[in-house]
């Protein structure tokens, strides 16, 4: 194991994210070939997974209310939002990827990403991160099953050795407050619209001249 360190001075990463990340990296490539060949594809996969799970929790909730409709109409919006966020960080912190700065270990992923392409948040945790919550709010037996995907999906992230720890950490929480806190917020005021559009305007209110 390394010895823990304060703060790298060039990297702005915390020590303990980098020891973690040199031991589950350590531990990865100790694992059988069949273990790191199934971590390289569900990294990528488990959105997808997560994509279907939230698509049927939207399903389920489209044909309710008019509050249930502004869910699923908000929900998308919200992960989207959450990404865009994710990215915009990325070009604040500039933070380089641990497979580049610690060139010394092997990882499982085929391939490190480019320069310019950088670690902090994780994009991959951050839309998990909201996929999952928003899941859990649409559908809470589907969330259920989309929470633990969720954290596995983030988790694979610094296990085939693109993301330190406190990258994958980051983005969870930052999906997950994003997709809560404007499903929440915006489901209600998206329901005033749906209803005011489908009942139409107030009794009484004078028509343009000429309509019919």
């Amino acid at each position: 194991m390394v010895t823990s360190q304060t703060v790298d001075t060039w990297t702005g990463v915390p020590g303990f994210s980098e020891e973690w990340y040199r031991d589950i990296v350590e531990f990865a490539g100790r694992t059988p070939e069949p273990v790191r060949w199934f971590a390289a594809h569900f990294t990528e996969g488990s959105i997808v997974l997560l994509v279907l799970l939230f698509l049927l929790a939207s399903g389920r909730r489209f044909g309710g209310t008019s509050r249930d409709r502004a869910a699923t109409l908000v929900a998308p919006v919200a992960v989207v939002l959450a990404y865009g966020l994710s990215e915009w960080i990325k070009t604040l912190v500039d933070q380089e990827r641990p497979c580049r700065a610690l060139t010394d270990l092997v990882i499982v992923a085929g391939h490190c990403p480019p320069p310019g392409d950088w670690s902090f948040p994780s994009n991959h945790s951050t839309i998990a991160g909201a996929l999952a919550a928003t899941t859990l709010l649409l559908r809470p037996r589907l969330g259920l099953l989309a929470v633990p995907l969720a954290l596995l999906a983030a988790f694979s992230r610094t296990f085939v050795g693109v993301h330190y720890p406190h990258d994958v950490v980051g983005g969870l929480l930052l999906g997950t407050l994003v997709g809560t806190v404007l499903l929440v917020t915006l489901s209600g005021p998206v329901a005033h619209l749906l209803d005011r559009r489908r009942t139409g305007p107030p009794a009484g209110t004078r028509t343009p001249t000429g309509a019919r």
